[in-house]
């Protein structure tokens, strides 16, 4: 079985929107849904999953339902996590949030995904809400979250298996639990393994991800008041090149954003680099495949380098502080 074809007409062009700090929310609390709307995060995920009690999933998705179409959002994605499908709540879950919020809502995101049939059928589902409800069919996207071994194991043909994919997210905490790992601190290096032991974890989703043009989002870390440890997580993930991570203390959100940013001096730098090349490649700068930016020799390898650090800057909205001089005759 594959994914519904949706005509590319409907479903949005660019799905990569920001996604530095992604702040999780219970969603069967109120006051903690009101002040999320006036955080600086890029994303909020309001959760119907681990944050909310067997009892309280029922009133939360009405809760939810209220606060996307009652609260101000602005700038911020806005996502629910539904329950997973081998529960029995998560049809419900899907149902109630897209008929009552389905124009105030940006994505929907799918825990502890197995395989990629399961993303297929939330996107039937979501299909046939839209079409039942008059939204636009496609523009709702999925995040996906790996968070065990058979998961991992089948994370690229769950990067293939809809169109409407915009994340792949690593859910260590579930993660460690399904393999085993010795050690009780979500994100903390294991006692007696002396390497990096998530390196091939995030590795793997990061290379299913950038295969299919989605983002890589790296999970929580759990102790919210070490903010330097959180620090060290989030910038091993960056420096891998992840898009994010998710922030569950409004504390960790400034940390995610300025280490899932360029540095201002590397944004420059990207700029110029792109500005240089698109002249030297020019007839007025003599159509050459290469050339020199002070010490520095660019070519088309050194643009695409160059377009993802500008890239995302400019999703961070930052500025640039130089700019490119034609050289003199």
């Amino acid at each position: 079985m594959t994914a519904p074809a949706i005509p590319p007409t409907e479903v949005p062009v660019n799905r990569l929107r920001p996604r530095r700090s992604c702040l999780a929310v219970p969603g069967s609390n109120p006051r903690f849904l009101e002040k999320a709307q006036g955080l600086p995060a890029d994303q909020v995920f309001l959760d119907l999953e681990d944050a909310c009690a067997p009892l309280a999933k029922e009133g939360a998705r009405h809760t939810i339902v209220d606060a996307l179409n009652k609260g101000d959002w602005t700038g911020k994605i806005r996502v629910v996590r539904v329950n997973d499908w081998t529960t029995h709540w998560t049809y419900r879950d899907v149902v109630t949030v897209v008929e009552g919020a389905g124009h105030n809502l940006d994505c929907l995101m799918l825990p502890k995904v197995q395989d990629a049939q399961q993303i297929v059928a939330l996107d039937l589902l979501l299909t046939q809400i839209e079409k039942t409800m008059g939204f636009e069919v496609g523009r709702i996207g999925i995040e996906a979250q790996i968070e065990n071994a058979k998961g991992l194991v089948n994370v690229d043909a769950i990067a293939a298996a809809s169109p409407r994919l915009e994340t792949i997210v690593f859910g260590p905490a579930d993660f460690m639990a399904s393999i085993s790992m010795k050690t009780l601190v979500v994100g903390q290096q294991p006692p007696g393994y002396g390497a990096d032991a998530y390196h091939y974890i995030l590795m793997r989703i990061l290379m299913a991800a950038r295969t299919h043009d989605l983002q890589a989002i790296d999970g929580p870390y759990l102790q919210i008041r070490d903010v330097d440890a959180f620090r060290e997580v989030a910038g091993r993930a960056a420096a891998l090149g992840y898009d994010g991570k998710w922030v569950l203390h409004p504390g960790q959100i400034d940390a995610a954003n300025e280490i899932f940013s360029p540095a201002q001096e590397d944004f420059d730098h990207a700029e110029l680099i792109l500005d240089a090349y698109d002249y030297y490649t020019s007839e007025a700068g003599g159509k050459k495949g290469s050339a020199m930016l002070g010490d520095e020799m660019i070519d088309e390898a050194s643009r695409k380098m160059a377009l993802v650090i500008a890239g995302k800057g400019r999703a961070a909205g930052m500025r640039r502080t130089t700019a490119f001089e034609i050289p003199e005759a």
